[in-house]
């Protein structure tokens, strides 16, 4: 076989592999976004205990709020989400999201607007970051902040109770 073939079939063999690398990537943004919009959807049905089964048993959610000149993070664990009543009626909608991978970890950066009650009340970014378990990809923390226009923009569909 000559060097011009030789070096012809590595090249297809190259493009190939890197065809099938580009391929499971997508796949993994496409399953990690898939967890990150379920964990919306949980949101929405007010479903803690649906909410908690995406996560890692050690998973936090952390809430950062800024007012009154300063800044507050109030945390929630696994146990404190899977037990959590939510009394009041939620539409959560992300949209325009960034998907990281690395092989084992993940991070969705998620523009987030949500409605209490049939009423706006707030926007902002959700990040979920995720780990690859045995069983899947798992939320390993949620970490959201709230915040009010132009800071952050509501969902591009415009009001979803009209």
């Amino acid at each position: 076989m000559s060097n011009f073939h030789c070096a012809r079939r590595v090249a297809a063999i190259l493009i190939l592999g890197l065809s099938l690398v580009t391929a499971a990537a997508a796949d993994d943004k496409m399953d990690v976004l898939a967890v990150a919009d379920a964990a919306l959807e949980r949101i929405t049905a007010e479903d803690s205990v649906g909410l908690s089964n995406l996560m890692i048993e050690q998973a936090m959610i952390y809430v950062a709020t800024a007012g009154d000149g300063g800044y507050n993070v109030r945390t929630r664990t696994y146990a404190d989400t899977r037990a959590r009543d939510i009394d009041v009626d939620l539409i959560e909608r992300g949209f325009d999201p960034t998907v990281l991978v690395a092989e084992t970890i993940a991070t969705v950066w998620y523009p987030y607007d949500i409605y209490v009650d049939g009423e706006w009340s707030h926007c902002g970014v959700d990040i979920f970051n995720l780990v690859r378990t045995e069983n899947g990809w798992r939320i390993a923390s949620l970490t959201y902040n709230v915040q009010q226009p132009p800071t952050c923009r509501q969902h591009p569909e415009g009001d979803p109770t009209k």
